[in-house]
């Protein structure tokens, strides 16, 4: 309720400010979401948005599962993680921007280079969350899995995955919040589809309405997987966690 409060009030200053400013620079709520129908009914934009989401998947899931076992290893050896530290300096450090149009030169205009450089920027995120996860593991429980003789699966399960999980969580929210952005400036530079290249060809037209008509429905895209999924996956990961009175109720 309260975040739909939010959106009718967001939407109230939007209006507002639409009325002081030119229509072209700054068009209302009404003629913004009949443009989205008028995208939506000729079929551009859920071909698009569908263009875009997929890059994004492909890119998170490409640099999750990369960036998760790289950052475990490197918490838990050190003289790996000396050695492949300055690497994930240079790659936190190195601007989105760089790594785009090298991908784009060294690879040419496709669909891997699109989907390989925005994973690479998302990997050193990945990396530096699960290192620390794997740093903070509790090495009382590594020895209470040795004294139990757990196999290597089960170790895996039962030990370090409940205790890495609010890690994966906090680098599942903060990735899809980086990949996305990055899959736009991927599309605009270098792609023949998706949100990105219709913001880039309604940016040439001047076209602000056309614009918010292909931005918003982005964006209320990933405000749902981020209600839906992401704030849940982190709710569950998170319900051993208890407070001292509920936990004393307990006993």
């Amino acid at each position: 309720m309260i975040r739909l409060l939010s959106i009718a009030l967001l939407l109230l200053c939007w209006q507002a400010a639409a009325l002081f400013a030119d229509p072209r620079l700054l068009p209302g709520p009404a003629p913004v979401f009949a443009a989205i129908v008028e995208q939506a009914q000729s079929g551009a934009l859920l071909v698009n948005l569908a263009a875009t989401l997929a890059r994004v998947i492909a890119a998170f899931l490409i640099a999750m599962s990369l960036g998760s076992a790289l950052g475990y290893v490197m918490g838990r050896r050190a003289l790996l993680d000396r050695l492949l530290d300055p690497f994930v300096v240079v790659l936190l450090n190195l601007p989105a921007l760089v790594v785009i149009v090298l991908a784009y030169l060294w690879a040419g205009l496709t669909e891997a280079a699109a989907i390989g450089a925005v994973a690479l920027n998302k990997l050193p995120n990945a990396i530096v969350v699960m290192r620390e996860g794997a740093r903070a593991l509790d090495a009382r429980l590594d020895e209470m899995a040795d004294v139990f003789r757990f196999s290597r699966a089960a170790r895996l399960r039962h030990v370090v995955a409940p205790q890495l999980a609010p890690y994966i969580a906090a680098a599942t929210r903060s990735g899809l919040s980086l990949v996305w952005k990055i899959v736009l400036v991927v599309e605009l530079i270098g792609r023949s589809n998706g949100v990105g290249f219709e913001i880039n060809m309604a940016f040439q037209l001047f076209d602000v309405r056309l614009l918010l008509a292909y931005a918003i429905p982005f964006v209320l895209l990933m405000l749902g997987v981020e209600t839906l999924l992401v704030q849940p996956l982190e709710r569950h990961v998170s319900r051993w966690r208890r407070s001292p009175a509920r936990g004393q109720g307990l006993v």
